[in-house]
């Protein structure tokens, strides 16, 4: 919410009417008026709630959508510049047959000028192709070859980066739902690949590139404190990163990957516990969290913020809020059943966000959904700690015959899988088969001492066990 007011603060004079009249003249008056609340007015959000007279999903809403309209305004005014040099690229071949030579040369030089301030490699290479044909017979011809041949090897070198960069979060994901050691070491040698393809040019971009896997590396798969000798402190990488954005603030792609920053800031604060600092960026990511779900999975791995969000909301002692945010948050979330970890987290929170607002029955549903839709088989541990949480419901609920129904079958899979993998899971049946099978007297103290238990477990990989507060109100409604 802050960064949403901070944005509107420093728009411009011109900035802000233009935004306001597009927004009164589309018949969005409340997103404009909010607009204007925000720049006017120091009012807290309940205030701003009471004078659009709307509630809480509905200014959640307003506000992912305000927030939404000034960002394709700002890129559109990015846009125009860069739309005009690409058309003017576009038209080179006209200009190769109807100028003359010194002006088609002189074009074309302040084209190769304009594209390297935006970094268009592959735009360049067409440039440099036209500069060679056109000295051909001239001593130049061997510069604009090497220039060419330069350019079209760093293009390449580029597009090896995307690529590894969506294969190694693709890979993430599926180690999430793993964990196993073998997915754990492609996840390195993916990363050290990355870092060979980015030493071959000194480019700002390839180096934003392999930051964005190399600080999520750093954070969630070594998870060490050593640093290699080679090897930049995260603060200071996220510093030159965002120097690099604001020299180039009219490159659209670290338009967007601003995001990814702000979201890997958060990770890495958090990570620290220098939660003070975190806070800075939780507000930004997260009214930016179903843009984040649906469009950097090529980037980062988006579903890590739904289980940092909950952690932050435990800590936080609030985590009662989430429910009601999460209409206006996800309203226009069309969750991708094909990124099955990403799919499997966006559920699990959803779920957990019931179970904390006491919607036990809903809660359940949202988990039964994903059993029945999709196949974690392959994941036998996700697997398991789907269930879990699903059985955890049931136990809510008082549903006995349900909870035996999927206990039986949990537990047939904790005897298969063996029990010193699933230690963790063995205690937190106990906890659920006390809350339902113990009598009154003596049940608190016993889940307590479960949960003491629970915790000195070291669990590692995907669990849904850290994302339940087990505290005195847990133990009080599964000993009620």
């Amino acid at each position: 919410m802050a960064k949403l007011k901070n944005i509107i603060k420093q728009l411009s004079p011109e900035d802000y009417d233009a935004i306001y009249n597009q927004l009164m003249t589309s018949n969005a008056e409340k997103s404009a008026y909010l607009l204007k609340f925000m720049r006017e007015k120091q009012l807290s959000d309940s205030k701003i709630m009471e004078q659009l007279d709307v509630n809480t999903n509905a200014y959640y809403t307003l506000r992912s959508r305000l927030n939404q309209k000034i960002e394709e305004y700002l890129l559109q005014q990015m846009e125009s510049p860069r739309t005009d040099l690409l058309k003017k690229v576009a038209n080179i071949t006209e200009i190769l047959f109807t100028k003359k030579r010194a002006i088609a040369v002189a074009t074309l030089k302040k084209l190769e000028k304009e594209l390297l301030d935006y970094d268009l490699s592959n735009e360049l290479t067409i440039i440099y192709k036209s500069l060679k044909k056109l000295h051909i017979n001239s001593p130049d011809f061997y510069n604009y070859s090497q220039s060419y041949n330069r350019h079209v090897a760093y293009m390449l070198a580029i597009d090896k980066a995307e690529d590894l960069l969506s294969e190694y979060f693709k890979k993430y994901g599926n180690y999430t739902l793993s964990g196993t050691e073998t997915e754990k070491l492609e996840l390195t040698y993916l990363n050290k690949e990355m870092e060979n393809v980015c030493k071959l040019y000194q480019s700002h971009r390839l180096y934003v590139y392999q930051n964005c896997m190399s600080i999520f590396h750093r954070l969630f798969v070594e998870n060490t404190e050593d640093l290699d000798d080679d090897q930049e402190p995260i603060e200071d990488v996220l510093n030159n990163v965002e120097k690099i954005f604001q020299q180039y603030n009219l490159d659209t792609v670290y338009y967007h990957l601003k995001l990814v920053f702000e979201f890997l800031k958060l990770e890495y604060y958090t990570h620290y516990k220098v939660y003070k600092k975190a806070e800075k960026y939780f507000d930004e990511v997260n009214d930016a969290a179903s843009t984040l779900l649906t469009n950097y999975s090529l980037y980062t791995y988006p579903a890590q913020f739904l289980f940092t969000k909950i952690q932050r909301h435990i800590r936080l002692d609030t985590e009662q809020t989430m429910y009601d945010e999460n209409e206006g948050l996800f309203q226009d979330y069309e969750a991708d059943a094909y990124d099955l970890p990403k799919y499997t987290g966006y559920v699990v929170y959803r779920a957990v966000c019931c179970y904390y607002s006491k919607k036990y029955d809903e809660a359940a549903r949202w988990v039964n959904n994903l059993l029945n839709e999709m196949s974690l088989k392959k994941y036998p541990i996700a697997h398991l700690e789907v269930k879990l949480l699903l059985a955890l419901q049931y136990c809510l609920l008082n549903d006995y015959e349900l909870f035996s129904q999927l206990l039986n079958s949990i537990q047939r899979q904790i005897r298969i899988m063996g029990k010193d993998e699933c230690e963790h899971m063995l205690v937190f049946t106990k906890i659920m088969k006390t809350s339902l099978y113990d009598s009154k007297n003596g049940k608190a103290a016993k889940i307590r001492g479960l949960i003491d238990k629970l915790q000195k477990i070291n669990v590692k990989g995907f669990t849904v066990i850290t994302l339940i507060k087990m505290d005195e109100s847990f133990v009080a409604r599964l000993s009620s």
